[in-house]
């Protein structure tokens, strides 16, 4: 009877140091599902222009990011060079567009014209002059993306011109300054040229060192946000501002 009573007492000390082994694994568990993950205690990292997305889908995530990337070379060398071709003709060389395209069609219905009547003598079949048409659907696709922009765009002028943001109106008068002196500096085809070859260059240089551009610009940031609340403390604070809303209507 003792050795039963004993063997007894030694199977309740097993299930009670089980039962204390798994309550305190499952609170373990419970306590680490509580803890939040590393990336969430991790701070957000800062990136240029708050995004969020990868640089190939800010751009679209299309053709055109594969352009201004560089995923496909041979594409984006051969725009940039046209676009090179192009200013060196209108801005060095001092080309017209409208001399440019005479004599390109001159050229071109030269060539045709003569291997058309060249074909009766040579005995060889004629050039096959294919039917050039414009589409519809996507010139009427852009001219509605073009007047939803323009009308975004004088949406924002007048929200701007109404008074109520006057950090907005700020910014847009500065850019609008800056446009004017690089105005001064150079024409439209050579600021357009210049747009474009930044396009072309800028965001993939971005993309490559993104990693030490953006600790850069997190303290760039943060210093302009610094001077931006000190002047607005001293003297966008003092100025007066138009009303937040508008009068209902009787």
């Amino acid at each position: 009877m003792a050795e039963h009573e004993e063997k007894h007492e030694e199977s309740l000390l097993e299930k009670i140091t089980e039962k204390i082994k798994g309550g305190s694994s499952s609170s373990s568990s419970d306590s680490d599902d509580d803890k939040p993950s590393e990336s969430s205690m991790k701070e957000k990292v800062f990136r240029l222009f708050g995004r969020e997305k990868p640089v190939h889908h800010v751009f679209g995530g299309g053709k055109q990011a594969d352009i201004f990337l560089w995923r496909n070379k041979k594409v984006s060398a051969g725009a940039l060079s046209v676009a090179t071709a192009i200013w060196v003709l209108f801005e060095l060389f001092e080309y017209h567009l409208l001399t440019l395209v005479c004599h390109l069609l001159i050229l071109t219905l030269a060539l045709l014209f003569l291997w058309s009547n060249a074909t009766t003598f040579i005995h060889k079949s004629p050039p096959r002059i294919p039917e050039v048409q414009i589409p519809k659907d996507p010139v009427i696709e852009f001219v509605q993306a073009l007047r939803f922009e323009i009308n975004r765009a004088l949406a924002v002028l007048r929200n701007i011109a109404s008074g109520r943001d006057i950090k907005k109106f700020l910014s847009v008068i500065a850019g609008l300054w800056v446009l004017s002196i690089v105005g001064n500096w150079c024409n439209f085809l050579t600021l357009f040229y210049i747009v474009f070859v930044l396009l072309h260059t800028v965001p993939v240089l971005y993309e490559k060192y993104e990693d030490k551009v953006d600790p850069f610009a997190e303290k760039a940031w943060h210093e302009i946000k610094k001077q931006y609340a000190v002047f607005d403390a001293k003297v966008l604070s003092k100025i007066p501002r138009g009303p937040l809303k508008e009068k209902k209507k009787d």
